[in-house]
Order: structure tokens, then C-alpha cells, then sequence
């Protein structure tokens, strides 16, 4: 099976009605004796979606998209010159069976590890299903991508004549 491909975003996409994080901690997310790097983060969500495909579920490949607070280079992948970003909070946007969903982070002090966050909780999703606890669809009932309002009434929840 190749590689699971993930798309990059920039800004974060937030999650529409998920609350963001005030106090940030440091996390655990650790490769040895050294902090976590983007990469080998990136590598842990990677892993993780490939077992869910080889599963027998149809994760649609085209459509995993990683949105952090990252800016990108022109090849679309995040920049490495500029720091770490202010916010690193992270959302990854995703189709599992056809459904949208999303699993967003903003935890941690550092993107890299809210993307390992975000791993690990597909990894014990996956657990749910192999010990017979729910399905993977079960699992990520409580993940489902909500549309973005369409107009602005919307959002304030007042009539479209609303003035």
C-alpha cells in the first residue's frame, strides 16, 4: 500500500463550536531524550491512517488535510524558517466511509505534538474496534465535520431579513 498522502492547510481551520484551549502544557510526545519533531509527528498520523485503511475501511486519500498555524512553502509543505507559530493548535479534516469528520488539538505547546495527540486518538479509536467495543464508525460518531454556515445570520442564529 503507498504512502497515505496528507494535504496541508494554512491558517488553522478551527472546528466550528469546539472551544479552544486557554492554558496550554507541555506534552509527553517525545522521540527519546529529545522534543518531538514535525516530521516524525507527521509520520505517527500517517502510520495511523494506514492501519485504518488496512482495516477495510476507505479512508478517502485525497481529502486528508493537516491545517495548522504553519505557514506553507510553495510546494505546499509548512515552513521551517519561521519559528513555531504563536497558536499550535491543529485540525485534521478527513472522510472516513464517505462521512466528513475532523479531530482538532490545541492542548499542547507545540504543533508536533498536537498532531501526536491527534494520532494517538485514532490509535485507540482503532483499540474500540479490535477489542470489540464499536465499530470505527461508532468510534468517530462524535467527530462528524459540521458545514460552515453559509451566510452570516447563520452564525448569529437571526433570520436572513435580520438587520
Amino acid at each position: 500500500m503507498s504512502e497515505p498522502q496528507i494535504r496541508f492547510a494554512y491558517p488553522v481551520d478551527w472546528p466550528i463550536g469546539r472551544l479552544k484551549t486557554i492554558a496550554r502544557k507541555p506534552a509527553l510526545f517525545r522521540s527519546g531524550d529529545r522534543p518531538l519533531l514535525f516530521d516524525e509527528a507527521v509520520g505517527r498520523l500517517r502510520e495511523q491512517v494506514r492501519k485504518v485503511t488496512l482495516n477495510g475501511h476507505a479512508w478517502r486519500m485525497l481529502e486528508l488535510t493537516l491545517s495548522t498555524n504553519c505557514p506553507l512553502r510553495a510546494d505546499g509543505r509548512p515552513r521551517r524558517d519561521q519559528g513555531a507559530p504563536a497558536d499550535p493548535s491543529v485540525a485534521f479534516f478527513f472522510e472516513l466511509d464517505g462521512r466528513p469528520h475532523v479531530l482538532a488539538c490545541d492542548r499542547w505547546n507545540t504543533v508536533a505534538d498536537n498532531i501526536a495527540a491527534i494520532a494517538a486518538h485514532i490509535e485507540a479509536l482503532r483499540g474500540q474496534e479490535r477489542w470489540g467495543v464499536a465499530d470505527l464508525e461508532q468510534a468517530f460518531a462524535g467527530h462528524v465535520a459540521l458545514p460552515a454556515p453559509e451566510q452570516w445570520w447563520q452564525v448569529l442564529g437571526v433570520r436572513a431579513d435580520a438587520s
